[in-house]
């Protein structure tokens, strides 16, 4: 089964995050969910990829996000992040008939949505992992399909689902 997962990237690389004024990487401030009234819900959101959405594929996504010389110190990172871009601006291993990545278990690093490329390319700790990565999946997928869109709608019904199975012990 063919996932895809990639940070602007976060998709690829979360480029959501934008370099702060004294070069620390910051992550995009999240508004609080109107079903809570600002407060908590209790329910500690746990991120995980969902199938047949590819927004964090779409590697050229403009202004609103970081670049990936913002992103990387590495220059050969920034040469293999911009070598991805197609001509549309989405990875050129994205397939668009089906969303997947044709080299998902061999697709670089910074693909990847794990708790210590974060901590690499973002400065995000470990415990703050899944809060940061479920917001810049919504901020990118807001950006590439829409705020109301039926991939941003997946993605929270996942989400959701998989934190009530965990408070509930399912």
């Amino acid at each position: 089964m063919s996932h895809i997962t990639a940070l602007p990237s976060f998709e690829i690389v979360c480029s959501a995050h934008k370099v702060g004024r004294k070069g620390k990487k910051t992550a995009p401030k999240t508004k609080p969910s109107k079903d809570t009234m600002g407060f908590s819900s209790g329910r500690k959101e746990i991120w995980r990829c969902v199938e047949n959405c590819g927004a964090c594929c779409k590697l050229a996504k403009g202004p609103a996000f970081a670049t990936p010389e913002e992103i990387f110190s590495d220059p050969s990172d920034i040469e293999l992040y911009r070598s991805l871009i197609g001509p549309d601006g989405w990875c050129i291993h994205y397939e668009k008939n089906t969303r997947t990545c044709s080299i998902y278990p061999d697709r670089p690093y910074f693909c990847r949505v794990e708790p210590d490329i974060f901590k690499k390319l973002y400065g995000i700790e470990n415990r703050k992992f899944n809060k940061e990565a479920c917001s810049c999946c919504r901020d990118t997928i807001k950006a590439i399909y829409g705020p109301n869109s039926k991939e941003l709608n997946n993605f929270n019904t996942s989400i959701n689902d998989s934190s009530s199975a965990l408070s509930t012990g399912v």
